[in-house]
């Protein structure tokens, strides 16, 4: 198959839907991916309007997702998708995947993995099962300035890692806009469809994540607190934790939706004995190194300085703004390659490999049940890393 793009399959992502529209523009950035079939919404109907607006032929827009795995399996292999990617509220995210690794689909899934614990191990077993490839968007990851970021760390620009500062900020859930419909905030607060977190569910896993991907260090042990500040919420829309990684390293983590007037105001600052790095997600292009002995630098993305792994992730020379969709972009690129070397009996190159996967899902789940039990024990004593 080395001649053609990959077909992806999607569930989920119908017209009516945010994220489906930021997954579609990802994957076909590149020119490696394109879309096939799909079952874009539990309404029927809209799964068939949003099919045809994507120009599919009718019988690869499904009614149901298990239609969809049942049909798609039977195609001949030179017609039939390659992949799914998985755009859904989190209650729907597990069954689709099991479904999709089972008849021998790649995944591509959005983040938390899954509702829970449980049903992460389990994909995390079939996956090992089966050989096959699931990533998973957690797409901060993805910016160029992060990769130069991991890459300064684990050169050992900053010397020894003593202190990691991680924040996720927004105001979009200070009140309860919920209840007014119309928006993608039910769900979200919804414990019987997000789970059993919210807020530390939906961007606490992100800062989470960040943080144990650019120092490389993993956390061991959690005191947290979390809250409900909206009056009547069932779940968390606010939290904090103090961290401990791995090697003694302490860290600090904020993830907030009801900080009245910030958007997505992701910072990540990350201390050494040697030096400091900081990055804003609302600034992505730009990444500061701090030193004791001379003036901060301010780094650039698309420059001949940044490192191999910054510059492989990376589309236009500096000074031309790359954000959001270019991160998604890269985990579905990176996917695709490694899909593509996978199905081509070859080994996928290091920078292919670059993309979170079913492990990074597994962690999440587990930063999220680590957090609940941590986050409502009254005492607020230090709780031990859940397995």
């Amino acid at each position: 198959m080395k001649n053609r793009k990959l077909r992806m399959g999607m569930v989920g992502g119908g017209s009516d839907a945010f994220i489906g529209a930021i997954h579609r523009l990802a994957a076909f950035m590149d020119n490696q991916i394109e879309l096939v079939c799909g079952c874009f919404s539990v309404n029927p109907e809209i799964s068939i309007s949003s099919g045809q607006s994507y120009y599919l032929p009718d019988d690869r827009i499904y009614k149901t997702y298990q239609e969809m795995f049942e049909h798609e399996v039977t195609l001949p292999e030179g017609e039939r998708m390659d992949f799914v990617t998985i755009v859904t509220p989190n209650k729907w995210h597990f069954e689709p995947a099991m479904m999709a690794l089972e008849r021998g689909f790649h995944v591509v899934v959005d983040k938390p993995m899954t509702f829970s614990l449980e049903e992460a191990k389990l994909l995390q077993k079939k996956v090992e099962e089966t050989g096959l490839v699931l990533a998973l968007t957690h797409t901060y990851s993805g910016y160029p300035a992060i990769k130069e970021a991991k890459d300064r760390i684990k050169r050992g620009e900053l010397g020894n890692i003593r202190r990691v500062i991680v924040e996720y900020c927004q105001g979009w859930l200070a009140h309860r806009i919920e209840l007014q419909g119309g928006n993608n905030a039910g769900w979200r607060t919804d414990p019987k469809r997000s789970g059993k977190a919210g807020c530390v569910g939906d961007i606490g896993t992100h800062a989470w994540h960040l943080s144990e991907y650019v120092t490389g260090l993993k956390v061991q042990e959690v005191c947290a607190d979390l809250n409900i500040i909206a009056p009547g919420r069932q779940i968390d829309d606010d939290g904090c934790a103090f961290l401990r990684y791995e090697n003694g390293v302490i860290g600090t983590l904020i993830s907030s939706q009801i900080c009245l007037g910030d958007e997505n105001a992701i910072t990540l600052r990350v201390y050494g004995d040697k030096g400091g790095l900081e990055w804003h997600q609302m600034e992505p292009n730009t990444l500061y190194a701090k030193w004791i002995d001379r003036p901060t630098e301010k780094v650039r993305v698309g420059n001949a300085y940044m490192s191999d792994a910054a510059k492989w992730n990376t589309r236009t020379p500096g000074g031309h703004p790359e954000g959001y969709v270019e991160a998604f972009a890269n985990i579905y690129r990176n996917f695709s390659f490694t899909v593509r070397a996978k199905m081509n009996g070859e080994e996928p190159k290091p920078e292919y490999l670059d993309f979170p996967t079913v492990y990074d899902g597994v962690r999440g789940m587990q930063f999220i049940e680590t957090m609940v039990t941590a986050g409502y024990n009254n005492d607020q004593k230090w709780q031990k890393w859940i397995e």
